[in-house]
């Protein structure tokens, strides 16, 4: 079985916390909580149940933890995506690409980056 399933505040506050981090409690709610209508205490309780979902990690530095994501950015993207692609779209990637191809409005560096990431694709199968 995975890790515990994310809420939509969670995933928010992890994502920002991999953006800005680290952060004590203060420093988060002083951010990115006033900026989403959270009290301190809810943003402490979001980042203790993080934490013990095992997607932050703490560390005292003087008086005051500060809290970072437990994997570096990257790595918690592609494990977030992942997640998403598994338990949402079933493990398919189809509707994603579909999305892509018809929905997403994207830019030209973002249409380079995926060719790039085709060509990517295309190396690895070759080996």
């Amino acid at each position: 079985m995975g890790r515990p399933a994310l809420g939509n505040q969670e995933l928010l506050l992890l994502n920002y916390l991999a953006e800005h981090g680290p952060l004590s409690v203060g420093e988060a709610a002083e951010n990115f909580g006033k900026a989403h209508g959270l009290a301190r205490t809810t943003v402490l309780t979001m980042m203790e149940r993080l934490r013990q979902k095992g997607r932050l990690t703490r560390e005292k530095v003087g008086n005051t933890y500060q809290y970072r994501p437990s994997l570096p950015k990257d790595e918690l993207q592609r494990g977030l995506v992942d997640e998403f692609v598994r338990k949402t779209l079933g493990g398919s990637l189809e509707p994603f690409v579909s999305y892509l191809a018809h929905g997403a409005r994207l830019t030209e560096q973002e249409i380079d980056q995926l060719h790039q990431l085709v060509d990517q694709l295309e190396d690895r199968k070759k080996r």
